[in-house]
């Protein structure tokens, strides 16, 4: 297994061997944890939307790994420019995969667990009225959720030992009780938090591209405790979860 720079845009050849996946996620400590698995350290960087991606090749499929930025804006432009650039190269994505560490919902998402988003939701996209939030679907405006095949979700569930269930995308992340209630209440089958996979979905569902969501939580969504974090823990486990998703990458059947 190798990791190395992709095919640049200078005109070269790019040959199409076997399925082809991007994992994003938001910061360089997530991405490096979902290449550990592969044996490898990313070389030097290759210039994605002033980003950098790198590439694995293994066992017959293709994984570019890219750490787009914090926040849903800059995950779906970060995502949105590997898809452009794979599909003028002519070598498009099979699969989209947004990754990372996140806020777990107590006590059903426990620290070190695993989550597959059911449904990858914006959970603060929309108005603040005088009854409550209203989200932006109920405005008239767009949607608020993607919903991943189901049998890609239990797939990956299988792989790896996730829970399964919503996974909301926040621009800010919890750090009270009452914006933590507010949020159940919101969506009750919510197990998670974080602040990039609706805006990797919106990208991937645009480029017709199949995507997926997995967090590894590394803290209670809640008030903010620094000292009850549990970082690495969560990037250990995420490390865990991106050598057992190989199985997916390699079944065509399990991308739908």
């Amino acid at each position: 297994m190798t990791l190395s720079q992709p095919d640049g845009p200078g005109g070269r050849r790019v040959e199409r061997a076997g399925p082809r996946v991007l994992v994003v996620t938001a910061v360089d400590a997530e991405r490096d944890a979902m290449a550990a698995p592969f044996g490898a350290t990313p070389p030097a960087p290759v210039p994605v939307a002033a980003r950098t991606l790198y590439r694995v090749t293994a066992d017959g499929f293709r994984v570019d790994l890219l750490a787009a930025g914090v926040g849903p804006a800059a995950a779906a432009a970060g995502t949105a420019s590997a898809l452009t650039a794979a599909t003028l190269l002519g070598a498009g994505y099979d699969l989209v995969v947004s990754a990372g560490i996140g806020g777990g919902f107590q006590p059903e998402a426990p620290l070190g667990s695993l989550v597959v988003a059911s449904g990858i939701v914006a959970a603060d996209l929309g108005a603040d009225t005088a009854d409550g939030f209203v989200p932006t679907t109920e405005l008239g405006f767009g949607t608020v959720e993607y919903r991943p095949g189901a049998a890609l979700v239990a797939r990956v569930a299988e792989a790896t030992g996730a829970r399964t269930g919503a996974v909301l995308t926040v621009s800010t992340v919890t750090g009270t009780a009452a914006r933590a209630a507010a949020l159940r209440a919101r969506h009750p089958g919510a197990l998670a938090e974080a602040m990039e996979g609706f805006g990797v979905a919106e990208a991937a569902v645009a480029a017709g591209c199949p995507v997926v969501e997995l967090r590894a939580v590394s803290n209670a969504v809640g008030p903010r405790d620094r000292a009850q974090w549990r970082v690495g823990e969560a990037l250990a486990a995420l490390a865990a979860a991106s050598g057992r998703l190989t199985s997916v990458y390699a079944d065509p059947t399990a991308r739908r």
